[in-house]
């Protein structure tokens, strides 16, 4: 914003100055002389929804190896053998705390669980979602209604709940959605209408919330993954023109291991982002994300 935009000061009807009353409380989101330029995640509690399995286990650990104090699956489900053998691999610092994301009510006990354990919260990744690939003319309101309320109202709730938090501690805490390439273009190799607009919910979210928390520090950024290999995607290179699918889209002829999304994350997160808010990052080897 240019200088005369910041410094004229507010004017009465008369064309006098005046002093505003209604002017919001900025925080400083400059850095200090202690801030850590390193893009690491030492000293920050993390939270990821959908954490025990998939996307959100493998972002857990790549949080891990890039120095986290804590990370907190906040999960529907109960932990598996994968969240298993890596809290074993890092005691102390994986923990499981039960939420359903769409239910208000349980979005708040866990966020708080979070904070009555550890003392704040500096991070939290709204990673839980659904996807259902078929037809359009295929889908009945119940599931339409189950991807909006898991995908988008389950986004919603969780970061206006940990805002809050991030305001009554004083954090300039981070917040990062999982989006998808399809909030860009539609998905050819499996198409979802409803999929494809509860992410680009999710994606128009990160924007507005940025422009609204920005005075807080509270950042607000996404992420839109490609094809990435879990249970919910198994099934899409198998299909027999998967080859053709891919010389039709350039980029990578592969799924993506999940880790692999992770760098993402983690600079989104880091005190390394301090300036990055309202954006979104493809991490879709080019495939399907234009």
């Amino acid at each position: 914003m240019p200088p005369s935009m910041l410094d004229t000061p507010a004017t009465s009807g008369n064309g006098n100055a005046t002093a505003s009353n209604t002017s919001p409380a900025f925080l400083d989101t400059t850095p200090g002389p202690d801030h850590d330029w390193k893009v690491s995640l030492k000293g920050k509690v993390i939270g990821i929804t959908g954490g025990n399995r998939g996307i959100g286990l493998a972002l857990a650990q790549v949080c891990l190896a890039n120095d986290a104090e804590a990370i907190y699956s906040l999960d529907i489900f109960e932990p598996g053998e994968e969240f298993a053998a890596l809290q074993k691999a890092h005691p102390k610092r994986l923990h499981y705390v039960h939420c359903d994301v769409t239910s208000e009510e349980s979005v708040n006990t866990a966020i708080d669980a979070v904070i009555a354990a550890q003392g704040a919260i500096h991070g939290f990744i709204a990673n839980a979602g659904m996807t259902k690939h078929q037809p359009a003319f295929d889908f009945s309101r119940a599931q339409i209604d189950q991807l909006f309320n898991l995908n988008v109202f389950g986004a919603y709730f969780c970061a206006t709940t940990v805002a809050r938090r991030f305001i009554d501690l004083g954090i300039k805490g981070s917040i990062v959605f999982t989006a998808s390439m399809t909030s860009y273009r539609p998905n050819r190799a499996a198409p979802s209408a409803p999929y494809g607009a509860t992410k680009g919910a999710v994606r128009n979210m990160t924007h507005t919330l940025a422009m609204e928390w920005a005075k807080h520090g509270i950042r607000v950024n996404s992420v839109s993954p490609g094809f990435i290999k879990t249970a919910m995607t198994y099934f899409v290179d198998q299909a027999p023109d998967w080859d053709l699918k891919m010389q039709y889209y350039g980029g990578m002829p592969r799924l993506a291991d999940p880790k692999e999304l992770g760098g993402a994350y983690v600079y989104l997160l880091s005190d390394g982002a301090s300036y990055t808010t309202g954006i979104d990052i493809p991490v879709a080897g080019i495939v399907g994300a234009w």
